[in-house]
């Protein structure tokens, strides 16, 4: 899944593990998200929507995620 962690990570002057620290989960956790190698869970992204002031919907880019899970369901 598209989030815009990096982004709003590298804007807040933060490394990974720093955030890592602040919502409680390892580095690496951090680091696979940006890859978009794991999603995170609904905790998890309340607590970094917490850190950076935004919605639950713009950190997760859910309105593109959406779409884009739209057209492979089209497919099918």
């Amino acid at each position: 899944m598209k989030t815009r962690v990096k982004e709003l990570r590298t804007a807040a002057k933060m490394t990974q593990q720093q955030l890592a620290d602040m919502v409680h989960v390892s580095s690496r956790t951090i680091i696979s998200i940006e890859k978009e190698q794991y999603s995170p869970s609904l905790m998890l992204a309340y607590r970094m929507v917490e850190v950076f002031d935004v919605t639950v919907e713009d950190l997760c880019c859910l309105k593109e995620n959406k779409e884009l899970e739209d057209k492979q369901y089209e497919n099918l």
